[in-house]
């Protein structure tokens, strides 16, 4: 097995683990995050119903600054959608990826935009 195909098999083991105590309902959706190698989406779930509430992504923005400065205001605009719908507070989910870099700066964002977790 090559190291791409391991990588991707342990993001979805954290990702399972993290996905077992975080679940977002309507009150307190769940703030998801997917990273890829150009681009960075957002989503807010609603576990209970099996619904996307808002959704925001890098494709959104026409930038080409840095990839951890398009995340950040990836984070402004998803947290300006969620206050659009009156949601304040989220359940964080990095989807198996590590606090650090992209996902961090989408989580700053989403605090700077005025989301609370």
């Amino acid at each position: 097995m090559n190291s791409n195909a391991q990588k991707r098999i342990k993001r979805a083991i954290r990702h399972r683990r993290v996905r077992s105590r975080v679940t977002g309902d309507l009150e307190r959706p769940r703030l998801s995050v997917f990273k890829a190698n150009r681009h960075i989406y957002a989503q807010l779930i609603d576990d209970n119903a099996g619904k996307t509430l808002a959704a925001a992504s890098s494709l959104e923005i026409k930038s080409k600054a840095k990839k951890t400065d398009i995340a950040k205001e990836v984070g402004k605009l998803v947290a300006t959608k969620a206050m659009a719908r009156n949601i304040k507070a989220v359940k964080f989910d990095r989807g198996g990826f590590a606090y650090h870099g992209r996902i961090k700066a989408l989580a700053e964002g989403a605090r700077e935009g005025g989301l609370e977790f």
